[in-house]
């Protein structure tokens, strides 16, 4: 019998100081083992892949001024970040719940927590919508602060595999939860130019909606249905050629922006899951207990103030903030992804 010969197969080098592929950056992936490259791309402003940098960390400790023996709730895991901070303050003492409807990274971000040694004495995590509160709150109780972080977080941004971004060529997914639901592209595929449009000015106040909107639609017509994001992203750059030269980089970027963020909303019912966990919040909270939530584009942003402003017209809270706060100039220098943050706070009566 003839020996078989296997070919040990060596992981991709890393190219240069600051590699562009995903594969490539293992050293940001693993930064337990690369802290100095971490700390590195860090310092640039950048957020390393497969991380997440949670924002407005100070300001929400500030706002909740957590005691040890709290009950708390991070309704919007992600990465984890707010969540070790939030834990950190309870001091061993009370308990935190986290919920995440990501079935990729809510594993990985429990491990990292358990290894720090918050494990189910003090923190119960579950893969749950955050418009599912009322069904966690029956087996918690009520909280004493609630967090929400409406933002996509970084680890599935930089993710070709997931489809968040323009960037980067992958499958035009764009689902938090991959195993669930239908992908952008599946969603395009039967979609009127209308109903596009409406999607687009709706969901990211797409200027350029129609015509982005007519193009997408004639292409699928055509027999030739969008699978990857470089597809998509193409079909908005051809669209836009007639934009003035001085500004057509700049606007091209920005409208793939929107029409990513556009679908992105609608492939997850972001708005709807939203507008239930508002309605549903006040019942969940403790007699002055708080909640702060970060909004990253327009349109949540107005839901959240219009339901904050109504519940505390009709006394269900004491207050609420007045204005919106901004992370700070230093933040947004180290961390770009903070530059469009918007959190409000409020407190039930």
């Amino acid at each position: 019998m003839e020996e078989q010969n296997t070919t040990h197969k060596r992981r991709v080098r890393y190219k240069g100081k600051y590699p562009k592929n995903f594969k490539e950056k293992y050293k940001e992936l693993d930064p337990n083992k690369y802290q100095d490259t971490v700390e590195k791309v860090i310092s640039k402003g950048s957020t390393p892949a497969g991380m997440h940098i949670s924002i407005c960390v100070k300001e929400i400790l500030d706002f909740f001024q957590i005691k040890p023996g709290q009950t708390g709730l991070d309704a919007t895991l992600g990465y984890g970040g707010h969540t070790k901070e939030m834990l950190k303050s309870l001091n061993g003492k009370g308990h935190m719940y986290a919920l995440d409807v990501d079935p990729v990274e809510l594993p990985k971000t429990k491990e990292r927590l358990n290894k720090l040694g918050y494990d189910e004495n003090i923190l119960t995590i579950e893969e749950l919508n955050f418009k599912d509160i009322d069904v966690l709150s029956e087996l918690s109780g009520k909280f004493d602060f609630v967090l929400a972080d409406l933002g996509v977080s970084s680890m599935q941004i930089d993710d070709p595999e997931r489809g968040f971004s323009y960037k980067t060529e992958g499958p035009l997914d764009l689902r938090m939860n991959p195993l669930k639901g239908i992908s952008a592209a599946n969603r395009l595929k039967r979609i009127k130019i209308d109903e596009l449009e409406g999607m687009l000015i709706e969901n990211a106040d797409e200027p350029y909606a129609r015509e982005i909107a007519e193009a997408i639609v004639l292409e699928i017509r055509k027999g030739k249905p969008l699978e990857l994001t470089s597809d998509l992203r193409k079909i908005i750059e051809d669209t836009l050629d007639f934009l003035p030269k001085a500004t057509k980089e700049k606007d091209i970027k920005k409208s793939c922006q929107r029409t990513f963020q556009a679908l992105r909303i609608d492939v997850n019912q972001e708005f709807d899951a939203l507008y239930e966990f508002l309605e549903k919040l006040p019942n969940i909270l403790k007699p002055g207990g708080k909640v702060a939530i970060l909004s990253f584009h327009s349109g949540e942003d107005r839901l959240v103030k219009k339901s904050f402003k109504n519940y505390l017209k009709e006394g269900v809270y004491q207050d609420v903030a007045k204005d919106i706060i901004r992370p700070s100039a230093e933040e947004c220098h180290t961390n770009s992804r903070a530059r469009s943050t918007k959190m409000r706070w409020a407190v039930k009566a």
